[in-house]
């Protein structure tokens, strides 16, 4: 698989979640409250693959998908995800504004590490969890040379969000990092928890997405399009378990 650019075209997966994700621009969420309950995994029912509002994540080019389902773990209701030599997600459609809503809050619990993951190789581009989140095209926001970009791949590809952000939980690179896509810099990776130290502990995380997104792309960012949580493992081969909590947008960092 090649790399997105002006002439390359990105790979499949990077590619693929990207027009699922904006393939349909949800109704633009209501501005009048402190919070945004994105992903409310605990009112779903136990058994459940699909919560509510959300939808598969699946690519073309890779047959084997990760299995979600709703469990009770600590005594919460969450989302359960086991990859085995597999890649899908489950995304659900958005449209928020960062500067009005700009911190994003989730729980998550992560069982093993993948042993030869590297954010920096696409063999090696795996995570035992991710929050993906994708952007909209706004040109008066982009510079000239990542419009000319932009253009260049909607060409290929059609309808694709300006830009993403995935917050992952990596094998060795440090907290804080932010680390181009081993396939496309329009995708950045923000490292949020990395190494064994909290393997098995629910860790309660908040991140400011749109500092992360000035830092990462030095550019003011468009409104929020997509939110997609991923356990992937089909470059590196092996298996991971990781759960997913729930998913709340805020006005206010608590």
């Amino acid at each position: 698989m090649a790399k997105q650019g002006m002439i390359e075209p990105a790979p499949i997966v990077l590619v693929s979640a990207m027009m699922l994700i904006v393939h349909v621009y949800g109704p633009a969420l209501a501005q009048n409250t402190s919070t945004l309950e994105i992903g409310k995994f605990s009112d779903a029912a136990i058994g459940e693959a699909l919560p509510d509002g959300w939808k598969p994540l699946t690519f073309t080019k890779i047959p084997k998908q990760t299995q979600y389902e709703v469990v009770k773990d600590d005594g919460r209701l969450v989302i359960k995800a086991v990859s085995e030599a597999a890649a899908s997600g489950l995304t659900k459609e958005v449209r928020i504004d960062p500067h009005e809503y700009p911190i994003v809050h989730w729980r998550w619990k992560v069982e093993n590490l993948l042993k030869t993951s590297d954010a920096t190789r696409k063999d090696g581009d795996d995570y035992p969890a991710r929050l993906y989140i994708t952007f909209e095209y706004d040109p008066g926001k982009v510079s000239v040379g990542k419009k000319l970009k932009y253009k260049a791949g909607q060409v290929l590809f059609g309808d694709i969000p300006i830009g993403a952000i995935n917050y992952v939980w990596e094998r060795r690179a440090l907290v804080g990092a932010v680390i181009d896509n081993a396939y496309t810099d329009f995708v950045k990776m923000v490292v949020v928890e990395s190494g064994s130290q909290k393997l098995g502990l629910w860790i309660d995380e908040e991140r400011n997405i749109y500092e992360d997104y000035r830092k990462a792309f030095g550019e003011e960012p468009p409104l929020i399009n997509g939110v997609a949580i991923m356990s992937d493992t089909d470059n590196t081969k092996e298996r991971v378990t990781a759960y997913y909590g729930d998913i709340i947008f805020k006005k206010v960092a608590e």
